[in-house]
């Protein structure tokens, strides 16, 4: 069994790790800005649309929770989404009052294109580690992301 961290140590680390965060958020964001800029599409969007290829559609009251917006506040981003093809509404058919929101071929395909990006990005970076490196650094990146989804 493992002695417990002293929580002075764990705070340094802390830091540590939100200066490298910081570092690679820059890092990524900037390459995928280049990406959102060639279409039009804004980072809210480009969450939005990333939502969507996950499921087949939402509603808006689904897309306003997804995104942490009102639903006025979604379904403006939506207006801007449909606006540039990427998606479209249509309504349930088991509730014609409500209105689903699922993406479009061109939707998909731009994100589809900017994913592609930034798996080369990724690349780039895991080419210079190590390959345990490689392996632990997804075995812990997994771990934070089943922990940020039961948040």
């Amino acid at each position: 069994m493992q002695k417990p961290r002293d929580p002075d140590e764990i705070k340094a680390d802390a830091e540590k790790l939100a200066d490298i965060l910081t570092a690679l958020q820059r890092r990524f964001i900037s390459n995928l800005c280049k990406e959102l800029s060639r279409g039009n599409v804004s980072f809210p969007q480009y969450f939005l649309l990333g939502y969507l290829c996950q499921h087949k559609a939402l509603t808006m009251s689904e897309v306003a929770q997804k995104m942490g917006h009102s639903t006025a506040a979604s379904t403006g981003l939506v207006d801007r989404l449909e606006k540039l093809g990427l998606v479209q509404r249509s309504h349930a058919s088991d509730d014609r009052r409500k209105i689903m929101v699922s993406v479009t071929k061109n939707g998909a395909a731009i994100l589809s294109h900017m994913r592609q990006d930034m798996i080369t990005n990724l690349l780039k970076t895991m080419n210079c580690l190590e390959p345990d490196e490689q392996k632990n650094w997804l075995k812990i990146y997994q771990k934070i992301f089943t922990y940020c989804q039961c948040q």
